[in-house]
């Protein structure tokens, strides 16, 4: 097995960070964009892609502005959204970090910008 490299991807949303927390923390919110279905129970979140299923704890969450999923299945990796808002502009930008092996990082980044160009769409942005 190799180790994991860590990503961090940064995306301008045009949405209050109230309504993107929302799409990013909730089972309704995580299936307009991020999976097939999302199953909660407690604070694991299984999420279904083409049916496949992966389940993660969220271990980290932060009202309209952070969410972290640890992976039950994989060792010490996880996915996290953080929300931030710039001061001066207003804008406010989804960072988004992951964890990939160094070979699929092109396509794990793909993915990401494909899922966050579904997620504006939904959000209307």
């Amino acid at each position: 097995m190799t180790d994991k490299i860590k990503i961090n991807l940064e995306y301008i949303i045009n949405c209050s960070p109230k309504v993107l927390y929302n799409r990013l923390s909730t089972a309704s919110g995580l299936t307009e964009w991020f999976a097939d279905d999302v199953r909660v129970r407690g604070k694991k979140y299984t999420f279904v892609w083409e049916g496949s299923e992966q389940t993660a704890e969220m271990t980290l969450h932060k009202d309209n502005k952070l969410v972290r999923f640890v992976w039950l299945d994989e060792d010490d990796t996880y996915f996290e959204f953080k929300i931030v808002r710039d001061e001066l502009t207003g804008d406010v930008s989804l960072l988004i970090t992951d964890f990939t092996d160094e070979d699929e990082k092109e396509e794990t980044e793909d993915l990401w910008s494909s899922q966050i160009a579904d997620l504006k769409h939904v959000l209307g942005s």
